[in-house]
């Protein structure tokens, strides 16, 4: 049902798509200025109208952001956004179908298969002429490091779409290697005269310490020993998986590459099946937080605030159980050969789908050099994290001189929430060699990194991962197919097997499932796929 319910929204998506290469384009894009040879500020004021998704935190007007309030006054170019607040693609896609064409799109939130379509049926129109001719600040992040450009560019050798590109680290060492990490509540620890676990089992023996044995000193048995949000990647348990079998482990693709280049799928393993039994058993035994399958990030964090929880995991403590060293973070455990590994997800800090210029777009030329101005190194760096000049707290203090922005102190304040209000996000690019010589390095993240190098990288064993490939339509069409039904029942089968523990019994019907879901194919399309891309 799921197929059909997929293929008729495809479908009707393409019927509209197509049809509005043949209609008469609504007049929602800016004149032509006839501009030629530009350079900001410009003399005469003129205006882009681009469509975006809103900041929720963020004032309701993108101009009323100080940074897009600066880019105005050094370009003398304003925007006329139409801001979305919710249900953007569907709004986006309606827009589209209608015909109703702004000169670009801002965060576009577009699938590469949305990229590939738009392009077929005259929506989006190609980049590479005008990067080449007008954007001398990409150019410069392309030179410094190709690979975004070839992440970049369709299997048609046309670019379509502009890039998100944030740095912090560099291959295994990576701050992206890993998507959740673990955070155990040392308090309780030294209470309760126990060391960080090491192995599977010693795990076992906290947990069961943390349940029985009162460390918040309360009297009441309402400690919460593990808890994770099973929905979300981010703050799943997945770093779990390694201590098991080979050690191969899981994350959020269920997708590896091993040291010979080989694809490697990772739920259909004997290793799986034991973290799933180990799993069961302490959720059986009161250890796992019952809410952990279905609880939004509000209830998660409430339950931090509250000091509930002997282990859980996330990206970052302070989202969750705020300032203080209170929780550390956890050490990956030794499988029973002794060895330990930490499983690479396919993360990379790049997104493809940032910014798109319309084919009914008349000033090529001035859309390029204004939104060129974003790959400044010192644009990007605020357009990721956010600026300085604010009333209150900043994220920012900037030395003109030095042309350089130094990262204030958080002073205990969620790092999300206060970036979230200055941020816009887009199109960017912040490079490993932009610290030291146009910002500092976050707090947070030089924090998370220096323990990352400590705990998690000396483990990180397979020297590739899975890169962001553009694949071709009819490959990223398959894939999403399979997925759709593949991935959820993943999920809800692993769900299931920890809290019922029945996965002996389903385990042969689970793996004829996933090779009824075209597993198989989806293996051979990601092997073809990335021996292609690293010839």
């Amino acid at each position: 049902m799921k197929k059909l319910l997929t293929a008729s929204i495809v479908l009707i998506s393409a019927v509209a798509l197509v049809g509005c290469g043949s209609k008469a384009k609504k007049e929602t894009a800016s004149e032509d200025y006839g501009l030629k040879n530009i350079s900001f500020p410009l003399k005469k004021s003129v205006s882009l109208n681009i469509l975006t998704s809103e900041n929720q935190v963020a004032p309701k007007d993108p101009n009323d952001m100080t940074i897009f309030k600066r880019i105005e006054k050094q370009s003398n170019v304003k925007v006329n956004w139409t801001n979305y607040p919710n249900d953007f693609a569907e709004k986006r896609n309606l827009d589209i179908a209608s015909g109703a064409l702004p000169d670009a799109i801002f965060n576009a939130q577009a699938s590469e298969q949305d990229l590939l379509t738009w392009a077929k049926n005259g929506v989006i129109v190609p980049l590479e002429e005008a990067i080449e001719k007008y954007m001398p600040n990409l150019q410069a992040v392309f030179k410094a490091s190709p690979e975004y450009k070839k992440m970049l560019t369709a299997p048609d050798g046309h670019i379509y779409s502009l890039p998100w590109i944030e740095e912090l680290g560099k291959g295994k060492e990576s701050i992206h290697t890993v998507n959740s990490l673990g955070w155990i509540n040392q308090k309780w620890l030294n209470k309760l005269g126990l060391s960080q676990p090491k192995t599977a089992k010693d795990l076992y023996d906290v947990l069961k310490a943390f349940k029985e044995k009162d460390p918040n000193g309360n009297g009441k048995k309402d400690e919460i020993p593990l808890s994770f949000m099973s929905s979300d990647d981010g703050n799943d348990l997945k770093m779990l998986f390694a201590a098991f079998g080979d050690g191969s482990g899981d994350n959020g693709q269920h997708l590896i590459v091993n040291n010979d280049g080989k694809v490697q799928f990772t739920t259909n393993t004997n290793a799986y099946k034991e973290a799933i039994k180990y799993l069961n058993k302490c959720y059986s035994e009161g250890l796992i937080d019952t809410e952990s399958f279905e609880q939004d990030w509000s209830r998660y964090v409430a339950k931090g605030a509250d000091e509930k929880y002997g282990l859980y995991f996330t990206w970052d403590p302070h989202n969750v159980t705020g300032p203080g060293d209170d929780y550390v973070m956890y050490q990956p455990l030794a499988r029973e050969d002794g060895k330990i590994n930490v499983t690479r997800t396919n993360n990379f800090g790049f997104s493809r789908d940032r910014f798109v210029v319309t084919s009914a777009n008349k000033n090529m030329e001035l859309t390029a050099k204004w939104i060129d101005q974003m790959y400044a190194p010192v644009q990007s760096i605020q357009n990721n994290w956010g600026t300085y000049g604010e009333k209150g707290q900043n994220i920012f203090k900037y030395d003109q001189a030095a042309n350089k922005l130094t990262h204030e102190p958080l002073g205990g304040t969620s790092p999300v929430e206060l970036r979230q209000k200055t941020s816009v996000g887009g199109p960017l690019a912040v490079l490993n060699a932009y610290y030291g010589k146009y910002t500092t390095m976050p707090d947070d993240a030089k924090w998370r990194l220096d323990l990352m190098s400590k705990y998690i990288f000396p483990h990180v064993n397979n020297e590739f991962n899975y890169p962001n490939i553009f694949m071709s339509k009819q490959d990223t069409k398959r894939i999403a197919d399979i997925d759709a039904d593949m991935q959820d029942y993943i999920t809800q089968k692993r769900d299931e097997w920890i809290t019922k523990g029945t996965i002996d019994q389903e385990w042969d019907v689970y793996i004829k499932q996933l090779k009824a879901y075209g597993l198989d194919e989806w293996l051979k399309i990601k092997q073809t796929n990335y021996d292609n891309y690293i010839k």
